[in-house]
């Protein structure tokens, strides 16, 4: 059957979607390589150069035999992804842009053209892994290699696009990756992996942001309220850092709140000060990979984790339907269980750093079962 179809592979001029298109091709798929243009802001000295992305990507199709297509998807990325950050930074919240493009770029308009195209699938190099039960309901599994695993930025993907899926390299670990590319001679195979957000690359954050958010002076105080600094604007900074705060005397501050009515940003001494831990935390636009699997397993024992690479985390939840009216960026709409819908989440022990705006995802042993905003 495997013959029989077609996939689109996001090509991204890396060597984990490289090695995707030759697992695809060695399991009897017919593989159509896309590029997606999502950035580029006028400049091409930037960190991210989408021109040289391409370029590597066109190499690989070639080398490969596979037909190539660009599809510029800038417009909608700015919209979706861009925007979404900025506004939730001016808000107070701290965002993560990568789940909100695959949901809304990768795993949907890339999914529009597989359709126009006739593929069968779409297929990405991330790190996870789909099982098919015998009700043919898809389960987002994690990758084998747990130092690599994805799917924490795949939170937000539901039942119809997890059916039309493939994650070829998902059961390997990076080192038989980079084996398979070198083993074909693949341009890509000791590239390096890309680190961080494409439009910000190397550039630190505070040094992006205020050149998007005006600078406003306020003031850096301790949690009784004694004013120890100034800072430019509290959009600036994040949950549980240190360095950058501009505080002398030697002092290890770390950032515990960030006040966006009255522009302060708030410290307390020490790295495991109890500001900076929280038992609890409640989430709204929730999102399941399977229908009803949120519902059918609250107030039970599962594991969740508040951010990319944080180990998982045992904890409960239980669920509210009453109205949200949380602050947070209305231009994104987010799929949810029900509109109203709050989980409140206890965990067995205190969690650092929790922030307003990321995701919090759950599991059920290796499976990613849904997902929440932090609120």
């Amino acid at each position: 059957m495997a013959q029989q179809k077609t996939v689109l592979l996001g090509l991204s001029g890396g060597v984990d979607s490289a090695v995707s298109a030759i697992l695809l091709q060695q399991q009897g798929y017919k593989v159509i390589a896309g590029f997606m243009k999502n950035w580029s802001d006028g400049d091409d000295s930037a960190e991210c150069n989408w021109r040289l992305e391409r370029r590597d990507a066109m190499t690989i199709a070639n080398q490969l035999g596979i037909e190539f297509h660009t599809f510029d998807f800038e417009k909608e990325y700015r919209r979706l992804v861009y925007d979404y950050m900025i506004n939730e930074y001016k808000s107070g919240r701290t965002p993560n842009p990568d789940v909100l493009c695959n949901k809304y770029l990768k795993f949907d308009l890339f999914l529009k053209e597989a359709d126009k195209l006739n593929c069968d699938f779409l297929a990405t190099g991330h790190y996870a892994q789909v099982h098919e039960d015998q009700t043919g309901t898809v389960h987002l599994l994690s990758a084998l290699d747990q130092t690599k695993d994805q799917t924490y930025f795949l939170c937000q993907l539901n039942q119809d696009q997890l059916k039309r899926t493939l994650f070829p390299i998902g059961s390997l670990k990076k080192t038989e990756v980079r084996k398979i590319a070198k083993h074909h001679n693949l341009s890509v195979a000791t590239k390096k992996d890309s680190q961080g957000i494409c439009f910000i690359g190397k550039v630190e954050l505070k040094d992006f942001l205020s050149t998007k958010i005006a600078r406003h002076s306020g003031n850096i105080i301790t949690t009784d309220g004694e004013i120890i600094g100034h800072h430019q604007g509290f959009e600036y900074y994040t949950i549980g850092q240190r360095s950058g705060l501009g505080i002398g005397g030697g002092i290890p501050y770390y950032v515990v709140e960030r006040r966006s009515i009255t522009n302060e940003v708030v410290v307390a001494t020490g790295a495991n000060h109890p500001a900076l831990f929280q038992l609890t935390l409640t989430a709204t636009d929730l999102t399941e990979t399977v229908p009803g699997h949120l519902i059918r397993l609250a107030n039970q024992p599962l594991r969740a984790r508040i951010r990319y690479r944080q180990p998982l985390a045992r904890c409960s939840y239980s669920l509210t339907n009453q109205p949200a009216n949380l602050n947070h960026s209305e231009e994104v709409l987010f799929a949810s269980v029900n509109p109203q819908t709050i989980v409140s989440v206890t965990f067995i022990t205190p969690q650092r750093a929790v922030a307003s705006g990321q995701f919090i995802a759950f599991y059920l042993g290796e499976e990613l079962i849904g997902s929440g905003v932090i609120s």
